[in-house]
């Protein structure tokens, strides 16, 4: 996750800029700095930020979805051509079987 940078440095500039004094424009610069952070904090926890997907994560995801969905059609196929060998195998048997009492 990316962090946000503040320059105190240049807040602190601009305010005694505008006519602050240092003292005010050194306290207000860390009040700045503690609401920035406080915020931040508070939108992790509410969002947690620090558990979100990425655009990365969501396609490993999808990569491995596909491998999962073409190893279960190749299962599937295995299964449909086994029973229905199986199938030829019993309706054979059967026949041979009734054609032989007959």
């Amino acid at each position: 996750m990316a962090t946000l940078s503040f320059d105190t440095h240049d807040f602190v500039k601009k305010l005694k800029g505008v006519g602050f004094s240092e003292e005010q424009a050194e306290v207000l610069t860390d009040l700045q700095k503690t609401t920035l952070s406080n915020t931040l904090e508070q939108a992790r926890h509410d969002y947690d930020l620090d558990n979100l997907a990425t655009k990365r994560d969501l396609k490993e995801l999808e990569l491995i979805m596909r491998k999962d969905a073409a190893e279960t059609k190749a299962d599937l196929i295995r299964w449909v051509v086994g029973v229905g060998l199986l199938q030829t195998v019993l309706i054979t048997a059967l026949m041979l079987k009734l054609a032989g009492t007959l």
